[in-house]
This record gives structure tokens, sequence and C-alpha cells, in this order.
């Protein structure tokens, strides 16, 4: 991948203008189709197949009346008895017939209704002071229209004209239950923080601006394309703030990566332009593994099958996804039009560049051990000098943060959760006081009584029966719909909505469906706004520990791929486990105990968002993987260069840990912003990040991992034969660029060969098997003798096909293995008979296998059609660029038949390191 994105990150420097203005133009045209087709993210948090939502997708067809949603308007009288005056009584009825006309209202309940609304009235509370007034309202709580919901505010404020002024009036209900996230000024302080620790870190405003810029561009694209999306798909509020923190943090921090490495390489004295190719193939094939990670955990949220929260961590995916596509294309080609500028006033004058930008490098630019070096070198000092020490400190800490953890309830949000001076909030908490907490978490029983010959005596009977059940406080409805064929019974719990007792009620009801369908002929269903909540959160619970082993087992199997070892892979995935625990923990500590809830603007406790869990394991996996794959791959580089483990530890950690920290900040900056002014759903998500990343950064990967590596010594580095042969290797560090930097100008004594290979030795089946040094250049072909028992496996690694266990091989300027699935891509494998098939997609290699051909001589006719199909290959490839390369697996005598004019063979056959029996066949047949 390395070699790829050097290719891009070369390309994009020198197209880019043509590069910004691509990014530009989507921009202009996602945020076009979304003023124009979005239709907001604003879908309900549900999901299908639950017995809850299922029941009130039924209702929605039997009984509309008292299907969809429903707001609620209080009356608090200052005296017992206010409430049965005329002057009450005439406002609310007033007010009733103002509600009934708005759009989508289905009926409007009071406590003074006559005649058929008699059935339903609600009540007067218990003390006399209170009375509620139920509107409801066809479809889903987010489709209500804007008219019904001004409508319905300002027939609250007509009322409370109407009343004395010392009576209360408020609005609220299921419909104002949850606000629409937005974006506060809080929010621009993680960016200025974030700027400020981008100075501090590159050096230059430009070099510090640019990180932002880019960020900001990215998650422009990214939330304009969201809501162009909802004009096809149904999102949730939640997913475009998600979005919009997740792109922005990631977003700054993987052009940070990326700016970095080019700075560090212009001191060195690279060239502008190299530079750029050169930190886009490193730091960006880190920036894609790291954005891999951080996509694939949140596209597993599918595992958990709930579509609300598969579309979620889809959405959030996609703005990763735009983060790594901006940072790898848009970062080099800005950088190409800083220049120079990127670096610090006081580096330039050392590192000229030329009219082009592409520059002629400079001398290296030997630099001074920093302030910042020094700290860090002290710290990994530290943090190794005991490392038993240091592992079972950071152990019993972490996991004394992590005990409140064990307390974590889970719960959608409802007014509790807003602000304490919204009407819906002021609604719930007067309902509460004077009807009982029950009355904002009412349940309903429903289910088909058309077999019922006495619809209203069996539903008096069940209503007795639900009365019994422990928990209930009062059955105020118990009434089948016009049509007799479907019943519902109102439940209002003695707790409300968050409260233990409501959840153990609804298992209560629902355990006695057999014996009440064994007695009456009624399968009854418990739904309603609280048990969709309570069935939410149970399945989310349920999904998290599917998810943790998905995101456990990835993590083992990315880590030791990037890293070709077993203990690097354990210690990083604890360590993630730990920083989990402690997030969680912090969580619970603010939004259900109350800690700090003043300070961060915490207007409530009680069970935190349902799908929190969830998301803040998937979104912290991927960061965690950032934080190891950034700090762990620069130990690791130099210990595969020649340093001892200890050393390596402490070099990498200085070369890499300013660069983390910066990274860490960024995040922390980012999310912590979101808390104070935050949406409730969005601000519990952010500080468990926040705290996340901090303990992720600082004390577990920069104080945990650097102890456990020095307890382990050379054995974190070591990984069974078996496995390495197994896993994929996956160069993160750009091993494999360096090395065709290295090998651009070889072989040194005939740079203009096609082929050459030199020490190589290949597996086959046998085992490692030493291959001579080839030198094949254009016009020639190489002739492989199938008796030599390296030539199969040289002929299946000159087309990208085997394996190279040493040595170095080079075929048509593609060095292998690096470049492997591109030779692979070119190079054709065929027999005689299946040759010309071969040739008709022009491959640049072709090994022609005549293996056969010892046994069964090929035919004349044979002969002339392979020759003739490899005369017009030759022309045809020969055209527009360099001749192609023939491989023969075969004899000396069989691969003269068959080469056109002027090509001559090369072969190995002999036991020296020579190129031999050079054969002219210029016209001999």
């Amino acid at each position: 991948m390395s070699s790829a994105l050097y290719a891009l990150g070369r390309w994009a420097a020198q197209a880019k203008w043509f590069v910004l203005t691509i990014w530009l133009v989507l921009l202009a045209l996602l945020a076009t189709g979304a003023l124009t087709l979005g239709k907001g993210a604003n879908a309900p948090i549900s999901i299908p197949g639950t017995e809850a939502q299922d029941a009130i997708t039924s209702l929605s067809h039997t009984f509309p009346e008292v299907s969809g949603t429903s707001a609620t308007i209080i009356v608090v009288a200052p005296t017992s008895g206010d409430l049965e005056t005329d002057r009450y009584r005439d406002a609310v009825l007033d007010v009733a017939g103002d509600l009934e006309p708005l759009p989508g209202v289905s009926g409007v309940l009071t406590p003074f209704g006559t005649g058929e609304a008699a059935a339903a009235n609600t009540e007067i509370s218990p003390d006399g002071r209170a009375l509620l007034m139920r509107v409801q309202v066809e479809g889903e709580m987010t489709g209500v229209a804007d008219a019904t919901v001004d409508g319905i505010a300002a027939a609250t404020d007509d009322l409370r004209e109407r009343l004395p002024a010392d009576a209360e009036v408020a609005y609220g209900g299921e419909m104002f239950s949850a606000a629409v996230p937005g974006l506060s000024p809080t929010e621009a302080i993680g960016v200025v923080i974030a700027f400020v620790v981008l100075i501090l870190t590159l050096g230059s405003l430009i070099a510090a601006g640019m990180p932002l810029l880019i960020a900001m561009i990215g998650v422009g694209v990214s939330i304009a394309g969201l809501f162009f999306v909802t004009a096809f798909v149904d999102l949730t509020s939640t997913t475009p703030m998600l979005a919009l923190m997740l792109g922005l943090a990631v977003g700054i921090d993987y052009t940070l990566f990326i700016v970095s490495r080019h700075q560090e390489q212009l001191r060195a004295g690279l060239s502008v332009r190299e530079s750029i190719a050169r930190a886009t193939a490193t730091s960006g094939s880190a920036v894609v593994f790291a954005g891999l990670t951080v996509i694939i955990a949140l596209v597993g949220l599918a595992v958990a099958r709930i579509p609300f929260l598969t579309a979620l961590g889809v959405a959030a995916a996609a703005a990763v996804a735009v983060a790594v596509l901006i940072a790898i294309t848009l970062t080099p080609a800005v950088l190409s039009m800083a220049g120079i500028r990127i670096l610090p006033r006081k580096h330039r004058p050392a590192a000229a560049v030329g009219d082009d930008g592409e520059g002629s490098g400079s001398e290296p630019i030997v630099p001074e051990q920093t302030r910042a070096d020094r700290f860090f070198a002290r710290w990994v000092r530290g943090a190794t000098k005991r490392p038993v020490v240091t592992i079972l400190a950071v152990l019993i800490a972490l996991g004394v943060a992590s005990i409140p953890a064990l307390q974590l309830r889970l719960a959608l949000p409802d007014a509790t959760s807003l602000e304490v001076d919204d009407p819906a909030r002021v609604t719930h908490e007067l309902t509460g006081e004077h009807f009982g907490e029950g009355f904002n978490a009412p349940l309903l029983l429903t289910g088909s009584i058309i077999s019922s010959t006495d619809p209203l005596g069996l539903m008096d009977d069940l209503k007795r029966e639900v009365e019994r059940v422990p928990g209930v406080a009062d059955v105020p409805l118990a009434t089948p719909n016009p049509g007799a064929d479907t019943g519902i019974i109102q439940v209002i719990p003695e707790e409300g909505a968050h409260a233990a007792s409501t959840t153990e009620l609804v298992k209560e009801l629902r355990s006695h469906h057999d014996e009440w369908e064994d007695a009456y002929g009624v399968s009854l269903a418990v739904t309603g706004f609280t048990a969709v909540g309570i069935d939410v959160s149970a399945q989310l619970m349920t999904a998290l520990l599917p998810f943790g082993i998905f995101v456990v087992g990835l993590s083992l199997v990315l880590l030791a791929m990037v890293f070709r070892s077993v203990w690097v892979p354990i210690k990083a995935t604890l360590g993630y486990l730990l920083s989990v625990g402690v997030a969680f923990g912090a969580v619970v500590a603010v939004f259900q105990w109350g800690w700090l809830s003043e300070i961060l603007n915490v207007s409530s406790t009680g069970p935190v968002l349902s799908f929190m869990p969830i998301i803040l394991m998937g979104v912290l996996f991927g960061l965690a993987m950032d934080y190891e794959v950034f700090l762990v791959a620069r130990m690791r580089e130099e210990y595969v260069h020649g340093g001892d483990a200890q050393r390596a530890i402490q070099r990498g950690f200085v070369g890499s840990a300013k660069v983390v920290t910066a990274a860490a900040l960024i995040m922390i900056a980012v999310f912590a912003a979101f808390v104070p002014a935050g949406d409730p759903s969005i601000k519990v998500i952010a500080l468990g990040l926040a705290v996340g990343v901090f303990v992720d950064a600082f004390i577990v990967r920069m104080t945990l991992v650097p102890a456990v590596l020095a307890l382990l010594g050379e054995r974190a580095w070591k990984m069974p034969r078996w496995l390495a042969k197994v896993l994929p290797s996956f160069d993160v560090e750009g091993e494999g660029l360096a090395r065709e930097i290295a090998h651009a100008d070889w072989p040194a004594d005939r740079p203009d060969a096609r082929v050459a290979s030199e020490r190589l030795t290949l597996r086959s089946r046998a085992g490692n098997v030493p291959a001579r040094d080839l030198r094949v250049g254009e016009g020639e072909t190489l002739v492989l003798d199938p008796r030599d028992p390296a030539s199969f496996p040289l002929a299946q690694a000159l087309s990208g096909r085997g394996r190279i266990v040493a040595g170095t091989l080079k075929v048509d300027g593609l060095l292998l293995p690096e470049r492997a699935s591109s030779l692979r891509a070119r190079s054709a494998w065929a027999d005689a008979a299946t040759l010309r098939q071969a040739l008709r997609d022009s491959p640049t290699l072709v090994v022609l296998d005549l293996r056969d051909a010892e046994l069964a001589p090929l035919s004349p006719a044979a002969v002339a059609d392979a020759r003739s199909a490899l005369a017009a290959w030759h022309v045809d490839r020969g055209r527009d660029s360099a001749p192609p390369i023939l491989v023969v697996l075969g004899s000396q005598s069989v691969a003269e038949l068959l080469l056109p004019d002027g090509n001559t063979a090369v072969s190995i056959t002999a036991p020296h390191h020579e190129r031999l029996d050079r054969t002219e066949l210029e016209g001999a047949r």
C-alpha cells in the first residue's frame, strides 16, 4: 500500500489545484443536494421485531386513536377545588376546541369530556390542584407537522392568559421528550484549543491552520452528504452530530500525522515534492490502517441487528472514510501549495526550493533536543525503570476507576434530560409531583378481541386482572376500539420510566401472557413509549457481548498483522478494555451519580443513553488502535533497524510521543467541547470518548505499553512461524517503500534490466530453494529448465504469485514482494493451447508453461500458432511502451522454436551465476 500512496501523494502534489477543485466541487454538489432534497435527520429510535414496536405498528391500523404520539398540557391551580370552577372549565374546553383542527390531531382528552369522550377522560390529580389535557397526534413524534407543534405551544400560551396569574400551565409529553441536537458556541472552544495545540506542535501558523482547514472541508462533505442521503434513508437526529464530532477529531489528527512527518523529512534534507510523497506513503499508510479500524468497528455495529444503530454506525464510518480520503489526497495538494513555508521560519533558509516546487533538497538540519524531547525521555525512563511496579500501579488505578461501570444502567432519553426550564421538562416534573411519576410512563396492553361476544365485559375482566399485578398504580382506561375488534388497557406504573420497578413491571405483565390467553382467549402485548424504550435498552445491552467479542477479535488480528507479534496485540487489546472500563465508569459517576454535574451542566441524573456503550466501544477501539500504531510502530521500526529492545522503546517513544500527545489533546478538546452545552444524547458519548481517549493515550499507550514491552524484552517482537505464514502482512511503517526507494537505480551493473535478482531464496513445496542471480534485458527471453528445483517457484515469483523468503527481485521496475499485486495484474500464465487467449489482455509479462511439451511434443501447427501470437504480442506492446517480458518454463530447444525473430534466449541451467546459451534466432527458422 505504501507504494500506491507514494504515487498518490506525488500525483496530488503535482495536480494540487485540480485536487482542491474536485473536493470543493464535491462539497458544493452535496450541499446543494442536502438543501434541496434532504428531509432532515429526525427518524425515531425504534427496533422492528420487538413486542412493543410490533404492537404499536398494529395499533396504527386497528386503533389509530391511541397510536402515533401524544402531547400533554398540564394546568396547576394554586388551591384545591379551583379546577372545578367555570373559569378553568371553560378555558380548558375552549382550548381543546382550538387544538382539534390542528393537522394530524386525532383527539383531545380533558377531565370535562362528555358523551363518548367521557369514557377516556383524563384525570384531576388526587390533591385536586392539577389536571391533564392529552392531545393525540397521528404518526411518529419526529414526523409531526410544525404547524401542530406551534399550535400546541400557542394554545398553551392562550390557556395561560385565560387563567389566573398564579396558575401554572405547561406543555410537554412524548412529542416533546427529546430535543433536536444543535451546535453551540462551546463546540468552537474545542477547535480553538486544537489550533493552539497544533501551533505548539508544528511551530508554524500555516502548518497549524492546515489540519483545521482540511478537517473542516472533510466535515462539510460528510455532513452535507448525510443530509443529502436523508432524501432516501431515515436517520436519527444523533447521527449527524456524531459524524460531525468524529469527522472533526480524526480529520485533524490524520492530517497532523502527515504534516508532522513532512516537516521532519524537510529538515532531514528532502525536497518538498519527494517529502510529500514519502509522508503520504509512510504516515498515510498508518492513517489508512487507523481509519480502517475505526470504519470496521463502526460498521461492525451491524452485528447488533438494530436498524437505527446500523445506520448510525455506517454514517459515522462514512465520515471517517472521508477524513481518510481527504487526508491522503488534499493534504499533499495543500502541502505542495505551502511549499517550504510549512516549516517554521528559522528552518526555512536551510531548505531552499526551486520555482517548480520540486526543490533540490538541502543539507539536513541537525535537530536540537527540545524541552519536549527531554520531558518524554524522562517519562519513558520512569515508566520502564521498574516495569512491574508501573504495570501494577496502572492496573490497580484503572481497575478502581472502572468499578462504577458495574452499576451502568441504560434507557432512552426522556424529558428529564432536557434543560431545567424547558416546557417539556416542567410538564414532566409537575405531572410527577401531582399525579405520581408513573403518569409520565404509561404502558399499554393491547390485543385482538374479535372473537369476544361481550367486548366491554371482557375489557372489565382484564382490567381487574391487571390491577392485581404488583407495581401497577392505576388502570385508568380499558376499552375496545369502535370496531370492537381490538382492546387496549392503559397501565400507570408506581414509578417513572427509568425506575427498575417499571422494567420489572413490564416483565411481570408479559409473564401473564399465557395465563390470560388461556383464561380469556386474548393475546395481550405490552407496548407504549415506555415499553419501547425498555425493549430498545434491553436489546442494546444484549448486543454488547457479541460486539465486544467482534471488536476484541478484530483488534488481535489487525495488530498481529501489523506488528508480527503475539504479545503486542494481547497487551494492546487488554489496554483497550481498561480504557473502555474507565470511560464507562466516568459516565456512570457523572450522569448517574451526579459527580461534577454542575460543572459539566448535567441537568439530571439517571440511566444513560441506551446506545452509548456500543457506540463508545466502537469509536474508542479505532482511536486506541491509532495511538497503538503510531507509538508502537516507531518502537518496532527502531528495533527492526538494529536497536536492542530496551533502546528501541526509548528512542521510538521519544520520536513519536510528541505527535501522539498532540493528537490525543486535540481529540480530547474536540470531544470535551460537546459536553457542557451539548445535546443530552451527544454529551454522554462525548464525555465517555474524552475520558477514554485521555486514559488510552496517556495512561495505557504512553505508560502501560512501554512498561509491558520493557518487561517482555525481545519476546515482545516474536511470532510463531506457523502464525506468521497464516496472517497477511500490513506495512504501516513504509518499510516496503524504503526498500523500493533504496533499489530505485538497482542493479547498478545493469540499470536497464527488465528482470534482475540477487541472492534470492524462494519457497517451494519441498522447502526453501536458492535461485541464481538474474539479469534479463530488453529483447531477451528467460528460459527456465523444469529439471531445476528453483525453476517453478522462480516462475511463480516472476509473475507475482510466488513467495520470496530472502533476497532481491525486480521485474519491470517493480520490487518484489512489495509490488507483487501490481505485477500479478500485469502478468499472465499460459500453456501453448491457452497462449493466444491469455495475450488478449495485453499483459506486460507472460509465463509460458511448456513442461508438458517434454512428454507430448507440440505439433507444427501449434508451434506456428504460438510463434505468431508471441510475435504479434511483441509488436503490439512495443508500440506504446517497453517490449514485453517472456519467461519460458521448458526446455531450451522447445523455447527456440517459439521465440519471435530478434529475441534472445537467456538460460540459467548452468551451475555458475552467469548468462549462458545466447542464441540469435533472427530468421533461423
